[in-house]
């Protein structure tokens, strides 16, 4: 009798190594598309919003590339905001919002990665930690800020860099504003792939600074769950604004006067 089942025990057995074979196929397949794709995807820069003049710095990073960069003083500050922006903006678009801060007393440092404003080309991961190095040097050295009146901000791809850097330095503060535990989970929610790019999630358990993480509770290009596991991933001092029904784009609007009351004393090391 047991010879009978034979023939059904080895078909079994040969669909099972072949529904292995395939989602080995198609794993690997995923792997070539993200690998293809991965910068593109990550970083779609737009054109740039504005043109060299007096105004814009030049710095040179490590790996060789030049980047673009102002300096908004804000007389007397004994603060500076190191401010790296989100993948679907430069620094010149990001000029209105960060001349808020200086009217509020704070001193801001913003920089293009490679690839975008009048940065040179060449966006990837590795060059956008080139480049906010690069910048916190010349904050540090040529503007003369100690790290500890350095609070990086770090705008949705932003968040990848400034965690990255608040990882190697003794920064006086990180904000997460729309971050992502890392880009490859924005599509897939969970560590489907066995490398990553920009992977906060596995840096944030390590920092030691105080943190401010915002973001909008209707977010959908950054869903809120990513907010939430980083919030709990951090062991430091951490703060936080969850803007209700806010989106991507619309969390600062709809914030109001919460954000400000937040972000202002979070730099200035006020808040209890």
């Amino acid at each position: 009798m047991p010879t009978q089942f034979a023939p059904h025990k080895q078909m079994i057995a040969n669909v099972s190594i072949l529904l292995v074979a395939s989602l080995c196929i198609v794993y690997a397949g995923i792997n070539a598309y993200a690998v293809i794709r991965a910068n593109d995807l990550i970083f779609p820069a737009p054109a740039s919003s504005y043109q060299d003049d007096a105004s814009i710095l030049k710095l040179q990073t490590k790996d060789g590339q030049t980047i673009s960069a102002y300096y908004l003083e804000s007389p007397g500050s004994e603060r500076i905001l190191l401010y790296s922006h989100g993948n679907g903006e430069d620094i010149g678009t990001a000029r209105p919002f960060l001349q808020a801060f200086q009217a509020q007393g704070i001193s801001v440092f913003a920089y293009d990665y490679p690839g975008y404003g009048t940065s040179s080309s060449g966006p990837s991961e590795a060059a956008c930690y080139a480049a906010i190095e690069a910048s916190f040097k010349y904050v540090a050295s040529t503007l003369g800020y100690s790290p500890d009146q350095i609070t990086l901000y770090g705008r949705s791809l932003g968040s990848g860099p400034s965690t990255w850097l608040a990882e190697r330095t003794n920064v006086a503060g990180l904000i997460l504003d729309g971050a992502f535990t890392s880009t490859f989970r924005v599509m897939t929610s969970v560590k489907l792939l066995p490398w990553d790019r920009f992977d906060n999630y596995a840096r944030l358990p390590h920092l030691k600074c105080p943190i401010l993480i915002i973001h909008g509770t209707n977010d959908r290009i950054v869903p809120f769950s990513h907010a939430l596991k980083n919030w709990r991933a951090l062991t430091g001092p951490k703060y936080k604004l969850f803007v209700k029904d806010a989106g991507h784009g619309s969390r600062i609007d709809m914030a109001g006067a919460d954000y400000w009351n937040i972000t202002i004393p979070f730099i200035k090391g006020e808040l209890q």
